[in-house]
């Protein structure tokens, strides 16, 4: 039952005739794991929050960036450079204190993946990756748990609810990854600042239909979100794949499709003359704190390439580890013969 507070705190809610003080309850005694606390993650997590789910787990093992304040509206620039999970807590416990929130500094892999899931009763994915996707998928088919669906690219996004009664999977839309030539890259893609904000609070809506056992949910059914049309297309799909052995295997592709060679900042230290610094952060980063050598903004990087000819064991870094990976993937097809490095967590592991 809802103590007084409760009630006076979710009282919108206990009016609604379909939800009223019994749907309350539900909400808080519901489980709910979110992969990721980025730009899906955030508002799946405020808005569960707001709604008193009862207890709600988060794992993630990166940190807050200044270019993620653009869409991940649950951090302030006070953030940067703390762990997501634990920002992310700390101004969850302050949205509503009644909620039991539990954190995981660690990123999804085959080996936690189905002992996290056991724990609670719907998944939320909001990853940026295609392997942290498939796994979370694989996973919740063995656990037998829903796992409602996010993606975000530009101007558009995706919402689907997988294995939710048995019902259809990611790899009933996508049986196999596609080839790494053909993916975008996970962390370089731009994306309109307010998308990340809908496809999540439609996640949302998934799992707080689910819960409360009310509307139709989004299974075997894809809904697709486009931010210049403001349209909406729902396509609807069949079970079609089953997995058919009880181990998990982790996909292991980049978001690019050359080989990363990654050195750690104790590791440059130990022999500095032996590497060419290039920055590719933006200007006004590089005015704030500088790690020498040469700076080239990463947009300017296919304009600039020829001051790098050369250059020689470039090192390449910027605040956490992902633009120098992009960097690294434009530098490869125009020096192949260049020995090119990425400097492991960026600025960030230094601190």
């Amino acid at each position: 039952m809802l103590i007084e507070k409760e009630k006076k705190r979710y009282l919108r809610h206990v009016l609604l005739e379909e939800l009223g003080e019994v749907g309350q309850v539900k909400l808080k005694h519901a489980k709910v794991l979110v992969i990721g606390a980025g730009g899906l993650g955030c508002p799946v997590l405020q808005y569960l929050t707001a709604a008193g789910v009862g207890k709600l787990g988060i794992i993630d093992d990166d940190l807050v960036d200044s270019s993620n304040l653009q869409r991940q509206i649950l951090f302030s620039e006070k953030d940067v450079g703390e762990l997501k999970i634990r920002a992310a807590k700390k101004r969850l416990q302050q949205m509503n204190s009644n909620i039991e929130i539990i954190t995981y500094n660690k990123r999804l892999t085959e080996k936690n993946a189905l002992h996290l899931f056991s724990k609670y009763d719907i998944i939320v994915d909001g990853s940026d990756n295609f392997s942290t996707k498939y796994l979370a998928n694989d996973a919740a088919v063995l656990a037998n748990k829903p796992l409602v669906f996010g993606s975000i690219f530009k101007f558009e996004g995706q919402v689907s609810v997988f294995n939710y009664q048995n019902g259809p999977t990611y790899r009933c839309l996508f049986p196999q990854p596609s080839s790494s030539k053909k993916m975008p890259s996970c962390s370089e893609t731009g994306v309109l600042g307010i998308l990340p904000g809908i496809i999540g609070n439609l996640q949302a809506n998934e799992v707080l239909k689910m819960i409360l056992g009310i509307g139709n949910v989004l299974s075997g059914k894809l809904l697709l979100f486009d931010t210049l049309k403001m349209q909406t297309l729902v396509l609807p799909f069949n079970r079609n794949w089953e997995k058919r052995d009880t181990k998990l295997e982790e996909l292991n592709f980049s978001c690019e499709s050359i080989p990363i060679v990654s050195v750690s900042y104790q590791e440059y230290l130990k022999s500095p003359d032996s590497f060419t610094l290039l920055d590719v952060r933006n200007r006004e980063e590089r005015e704030l704190y500088s790690f020498d050598g040469l700076h080239i903004p990463l947009p300017e990087l296919e304009n600039r390439y020829s001051e790098l000819a050369p250059e020689d064991n470039l090192l390449i870094y910027c605040a956490s580890g992902k633009r120098s990976l992009k960097a690294i993937s434009i530098l490869d097809r125009l020096f192949p013969e260049k020995k090119i490095y990425n400097l492991k967590g960026g600025l960030q592991k230094m601190k």
